[in-house]
């Protein structure tokens, strides 16, 4: 009886072992497409004028969030959202499938002969394929819309309570539900004072790029220098600026040079880290993609580039500046080196970004319109997009 005893516990473990991984993978799985998901979302959103904002809020929501000490994998609001979005997308488009292959039959079949059988066969199979995955869709959705919902329609639950008004009466209410926890309007809101601030900030650099715009040859150098100067000097804190306006949500934060100044002291390095990846790695290859106007059927997919690489830059800078926050200024000679040392690698790599934006007035197609759509600092793309 002791063997059998110990053979079961045994054999429980090992199930219970692979269910644990099993699950373990069904989360990672599911993460990964809700991420995906949220990145196309978010690319599609910024391809739409004004409604980029959204975007924008969201990119600073998520430093901020960071910078209020949450946690790595809760960075991402509404990611679960845009899994179930995602999903709704997917089922759709294979649904829709039957119907389009029934579709281009009959299509063909009336082109050889209009009035054949055939013909009207297939046209009332696409029909009845439509109505069929039109039904099969709204029973999966109103049922919560889980993969589940899709792959298990539960047949016998539909006999049973499919006919009922009950069973739909609150359908509506769920999807506004549903959309209004996207909180779309917090977002633009966030993106809105956001998107001013940060104009405040560059206003110098614009004014200047306006008079070298329509100034004398002879000083276009000098005009061209000082406004290098300016951005530059804007570009030391507006990273820091726009994920501590974030955190606070006030409109005064992205003023407070001095707060961030002091965050940076407590943690020079990270911070450090943070600008390579806010204003080098990520936004430096994405000038090539300004180089030809992009059609405006497809400007969402490069704003897909967009988001994939600046979204772990604003997750950088929260990252940074929540240790910033845990941590106190150290008053001693290898911390003030330190600082010393992360201010020389911070200015060099802001000289090196504003050199690639007074390269890209050159090659971009945009010309001088590219001081102002600057997507390390401002909306992923420009406001108005493609040809």
């Amino acid at each position: 009886m002791t063997d059998l005893a110990q053979e079961s516990d045994a054999t429980l473990k090992k199930h219970g072992f692979f269910k644990r991984w099993l699950r373990r993978l069904g989360w990672i799985l599911s993460s990964i497409f809700s991420l995906g998901s949220l990145v196309v979302l978010l690319a599609l959103m910024t391809a739409i004028p004004v409604v980029q904002l959204v975007t924008f809020g969201y990119l600073l929501d998520v430093s901020g969030r960071l910078k209020n000490g949450c946690k790595l994998k809760d960075s991402l609001p509404k990611m679960h959202q845009a899994g179930f979005v995602g999903l709704a997308a997917l089922a759709i488009i294979i649904a829709a499938l039957p119907s389009q292959l029934l579709t281009h039959w009959e299509s063909v079949a009336h082109i050889i002969d209009a009035n054949s059988r055939e013909a009207v066969l297939l046209r009332g199979a696409a029909i009845a394929s439509s109505v069929l995955a039109t039904f099969y869709l709204l029973w999966a959705w109103i049922r919560g819309g889980s993969l589940k919902c899709y792959l298990w329609p539960q047949p016998i639950r539909f006999l049973r309570e499919g006919w009922r008004w009950s069973t739909w009466k609150n359908a509506p209410d769920q999807l506004w539900n549903f959309t209004t926890a996207f909180e779309l309007p917090r977002y633009f809101w966030l993106g809105l004072r956001g998107a001013v601030g940060t104009l405040i900030w560059l206003t110098p650099t614009f004014v200047i790029i306006l008079a070298f715009r329509e100034g004398e040859s002879g000083l276009a150098g000098i005009v061209g220098f000082l406004a290098i100067l300016c951005l530059a000097f804007s570009l030391l804190y507006l990273p820091l600026l726009q994920a501590h306006f974030a955190a606070e949500n006030r409109f005064s934060a992205i003023f407070e040079r001095q707060k961030v100044r002091q965050l940076f002291a407590a943690a020079p390095w990270a911070t450090l880290l943070a600008m390579v990846f806010a204003l080098f790695i990520t936004p430096i290859p994405l000038y090539l993609l300004k180089i030809e106007a992009t059609p405006r059927e497809v400007v969402w997919l490069p704003c897909l580039l967009f988001i994939a690489f600046i979204l772990p830059a604003r997750i950088a800078m929260g990252l940074a500046m929540r240790r910033a926050e845990r941590k106190t200024i150290r008053p001693t000679m290898v911390g003030k080196a330190s600082r010393f040392l992360a201010r020389i690698g911070i200015a060099g790599v802001v000289a090196i970004y504003v050199v690639f934006v007074y390269v890209s007035q050159y090659t971009s197609w945009d010309g001088l319109l590219t001081w102002v759509q600057q997507h390390a600092i401002f909306i992923p793309v420009p406001f108005l997009n493609g040809t």
